[in-house]
């Protein structure tokens, strides 16, 4: 590779660089839309006072200030698919508790990292690695007296339920797990006053979609209004440090614009809409969703308080019920995995919570030729491989011609030195006599860069698609990689990397002063720091595109003659 193919590249990654540090925040670690840990309010402490003191939520201020006493104690209904256990309350007739059964908090089999316990040794700090569990990946995350997601109130209205009131249920537990052939519907009724509140969720045996109706019955004889809002209350640990490869906090779209909000900077009450398709909490493999049955008149608050619950309220229009009869308000959730063909198959655009940045147009397509190769090959790391192959052949003729064009400038250098040395003070005349010099000899000095430019689209699109799809996480590969999601733990792969990389290095033709040959045979260094912490299979994928590069440059060495 000639200077400007390797400044290309190098260029590329800087960039890549820049917008995971500065661009892709405020993200939070790679957990479920809570810290992937089983946690219920019996489990959990409350949690200790925030170094900032945010605004207090309206939720707050209702549990507050006007405390329910109920008439007996909450009771849990348990709810169990195929795919997750559910547990509800029927305080606030809400989520307590949602642990998704074909997901663990933490790859059980894989090796640890080896980087701490190397930095220990010259630290002299004794390394103590967090136990591993094997939990399953929970969605709520809760503490103290938080009330519990999926809560609906009614703050606009003369007879507001706060979020903690007790409910009656229609049954004590619901197992979806065989035939199905139970109910799939669970309700929750209040009276409170002039209204009865009517809280339906119908379940998915086989997905993660739960459909929730609200019905408010006018019990007297006149006209009354209530404007009914649905939250999502999640504990975020201040203590968390940011993760430059996700997000965990709050996401909305609004008017088909997708907006990510940072947990640490939601100070103040955040109220968007109208026009919004869906509302969020999300981590990165991770989310919770809930779509409104009329987008065009509900809006969205996000709000943190001083217990450092995030709260995020789907508000709907005001509704004016008739005496004697009853309003209904129509909701459709989402709690599970970012799941591509699943979020999109909701047809409200919620499959862009899937953060695949500019190049989603490269990154969807290679997410499904992996998941379609993975389903031959059992293996994704051998997909990736297969893959690589298949962009190889595709740009083996552009390859071809940037050998060849890189040969011909290396033939070329004598000459243009001697005309560096020739007019050494005249920049403007060596542009030109080397320009005509390219003319004379049919080079154009692009086609060696131009493979490359061609190839950083598709590797920025490889790169999200491997970095924010769940089917790669804890997906195993070979031996000591056992997920191809995760960087690798012993870093053998970024140094083979390396090593691949010096080896094209050197089969390349060599041009330019012998300075910036050597500063060219550093680039190897520079790529193997950059994909120390990289996910595996972007990492196995840039090893093996070396490899077949490096088998390509024998090829051509042999059987073209320039």
């Amino acid at each position: 590779m000639d200077k400007r193919t390797i400044l290309a590249v190098v260029l590329s990654l800087v960039v890549l660089f820049i917008y995971q540090t500065f661009f892709v925040k405020p993200p939070v670690p790679q957990t479920a839309p809570a810290p992937q840990t089983a946690v219920t309010e019996a489990q959990k402490p409350d949690a200790a006072a925030p170094a900032a003191k945010p605004v207090q939520t309206p939720e707050r201020a209702v549990r507050k200030a006007q405390p329910v006493k109920p008439e007996a104690p909450p009771q849990d209904i348990v709810v169990e698919t195929q795919n997750y256990k559910a547990v509800f309350s029927t305080r606030g007739a809400a989520l307590k508790s949602l642990q998704l059964k074909q997901y663990y908090q933490d790859c059980y089999d894989c090796p640890r990292d080896i980087f701490p316990r190397v930095k220990s040794l010259f630290t002299g700090g004794g390394f103590q690695p967090p136990e591993k569990t094997k939990d399953l990946v929970e969605l709520v995350d809760l503490r103290g007296d938080m009330p519990y997601p999926l809560a609906v109130t009614f703050p606009d209205s003369g007879a507001d339920i706060p979020p903690t009131a007790i409910f009656d249920a229609s049954a004590t537990k619901i197992d979806l797990t065989h035939d199905g052939s139970e109910s799939r519907q669970l309700i929750f009724t209040k009276t409170l006053g002039e209204v009865k509140i009517e809280k339906i969720y119908r379940f998915d045996p086989e997905g993660y979609r739960i459909m929730l109706e609200v019905k408010v019955h006018n019990l007297t004889g006149a006209p009354v209004t209530q404007t009914p809002k649905i939250s999502w209350f999640q504990y975020v640990d201040p203590a968390k440090k940011d993760d430059s490869f996700g997000h965990e906090g709050p996401v909305t779209s609004v008017g088909g614009s997708i907006d990510r909000q940072a947990v640490k900077k939601l100070d103040a009450e955040n109220v968007l809409g109208p026009n919004v398709s869906w509302a969020a909490f999300e981590s990165k493999y991770f989310i919770a969703a809930f779509i409104p049955e009329n987008p065009a008149l509900t809006q969205v608050s996000l709000t943190r308080d001083d217990d450092q619950m995030v709260a995020i309220g789907m508000k709907g229009a005001k509704e004016v019920i008739p005496g004697g009869q009853y309003g209904a308000f129509a909701y459709n959730l989402y709690l599970g995995p970012k799941q591509h063909d699943s979020l999109k198959a909701l047809g409200v655009g919620l499959e862009d919570a899937i953060d695949y940045g500019w190049f989603w147009w490269l990154a969807i397509p290679f997410l499904f030729i992996l998941n379609f190769l993975a389903g031959f090959v059992q293996n994704y790391g051998i997909a990736i491989i297969i893959l690589t192959l298949m962009v190889k052949i595709i740009f083996w003729p552009l390859g071809n011609l940037s050998y060849k064009s890189m040969k011909k400038m290396q033939a070329l250098q004598p000459k243009i030195t001697a005309l560096r040395e020739k007019y050494k003070n005249d920049q403007a005349k060596i542009g030109q006599e080397t320009m005509a010099l390219y003319r004379e000899n049919k080079v154009n000095p692009f086609s060696g860069c131009l493979p490359i430019l061609i190839q950083i689209p598709v590797f920025f699109g490889l790169y999200k698609a491997l970095m924010y799809s769940i089917e790669l996480r804890h997906s195993p590969f070979f031996f000591w990689i056992m997920d191809l999601s995760a960087k690798d733990p012993y870093y053998i792969t970024p140094i083979i990397m390396g090593v691949t990389q010096f080896i094209q290095q050197k089969m390349t033709p060599s041009m330019g002063d012998p300075m910036q040959q050597k500063i060219m045979l550093l680039m190897p260094v520079i790529f193997t720091f950059f994909f120390l912490n990289f996910p595996s299979g972007l990492v196995i994928y840039w090893l093996f595109n070396n490899i077949f590069s490096i088998g390509q440059q024998l090829y051509i060495n042999k059987k073209i003659n320039v």
